[in-house]
């Protein structure tokens, strides 16, 4: 495919996927006032296997969820709170502008263990932090936040990426890179429009790079733009990408968000995969077979079953839990 060309994204009729079963996800230990944390993952924005847990990003609560997907048992973990020990960030306590926006998540190996490593949006200055965190299995688990605005400097320099407004919403392992994506629901901003894209980062130096920050960060590569057409007269964008057998899959959401800090309706979700002729994705079902009406954020792949994903949905409502959900895929799929 041409770096520099579109890669056409359209529906396929020979494609199913159906959510079959929504969890709400509660806190095991619930409310904790004084971690200012609420009963429920808020809004969960990304998921990524972590041993025999699954690890879901917040994009409203700086917390990291662990979820037995059997047990449905979520465990928090606190992260870095914001100035007056706030964790929680939304429209009522008129403190968005201070959420670390984690939108994007991507377990990889380093060292003989798993890293669990979670990107910043990048849509303001404060979202430009990425998540590192180790021994999440444990009982001593390594959380940090780290100041990674160089990197976003070269991803937002990148035109084809980044567009009017960078928005990174997925991230998946593709055998020594790690390949991001950015969610084109941006305004228009001096002469440029929001793109869906994806780039390439060498997984070894974007690691020795959130090891020590001050050094160079990785370029982004493989600058690839995506037209994923529309619902409804309203654009897909990404909302995060997972790897499997060497096929990238992804989600996506038609969503009328005036900018890419901003949320709005959403007309539905697809998924989808990727390849050289650009790709193709299904409107996702709900289980009595009509389209799904929540926007899905984060997916990924059960471990034993292929034919099986994990999602987590976004409600925009700090009152609801979000739910993971269980998506069964039927017909053309790859292998």
């Amino acid at each position: 495919m041409d770096p520099t060309t579109p890669g056409t994204i359209r529906p396929d009729p020979a494609l199913t996927a159906r959510v079959v079963r929504a969890t709400p996800l509660l806190y095991a230990g619930g409310a904790d006032p004084e971690q200012d944390r609420p009963a429920h993952v808020r809004a969960g924005s990304g998921v990524s296997w972590v041993g025999e847990r699954l690890a879901v990003v917040q994009d409203d609560a700086a917390f990291l969820a662990l979820v037995d997907p059997v047990t449905a048992d979520v465990r928090a973990i606190a992260l870095e709170a914001a100035e007056g020990g706030v964790r929680q960030f939304d429209d009522v306590r008129g403190n968005k502008h201070l959420k670390a926006d984690l939108e994007a998540c991507v377990t990889v190996p380093h060292e003989g263990a798993e890293v669990f490593l979670a990107f910043g949006s990048g849509s303001t200055p404060v979202r430009e932090r990425i998540l590192v965190a180790r021994r999440l299995e444990t009982d001593d688990p390594s959380v940090k936040l780290v100041d990674a605005r160089s990197l976003y400097s070269l991803l937002r320099a990148e035109r084809r990426f980044s567009g009017s407004e960078m928005n990174i919403e997925g991230a998946a392992l593709v055998g020594s890179i790690v390949r991001l994506f950015n969610r084109g629901n941006g305004a228009a901003r001096d002469g440029h429009l929001p793109v869906d894209a994806s780039c390439d980062l060498p997984l070894a130096a974007l690691l020795a790079y959130l090891a020590d920050p001050s050094g160079p960060p990785p370029p982004p590569t493989h600058v690839v733009q995506h037209d994923l057409d529309a619902i409804d007269t309203l654009r897909l964008g990404f909302t995060d990408a997972a790897a499997r057998a060497g096929t990238v899959y992804f989600s996506a959401a038609a969503e009328d968000s005036p900018d890419a800090t901003r949320d709005g309706r959403v007309a539905g979700s697809v998924l989808g995969y990727l390849d050289e002729q650009g790709g193709c994705w299904t409107l996702l079902q709900d289980a009595a077979g009509a389209p799904f009406d929540g926007k899905v954020e984060g997916i990924a792949f059960w471990r034993d079953r292929p034919d099986r994903l994990w999602a987590v949905v976004d409600a925009d409502d700090p009152e609801r839990p979000s739910d993971l959900c269980e998506i069964e895929l039927t017909g053309g799929w790859p292998a």
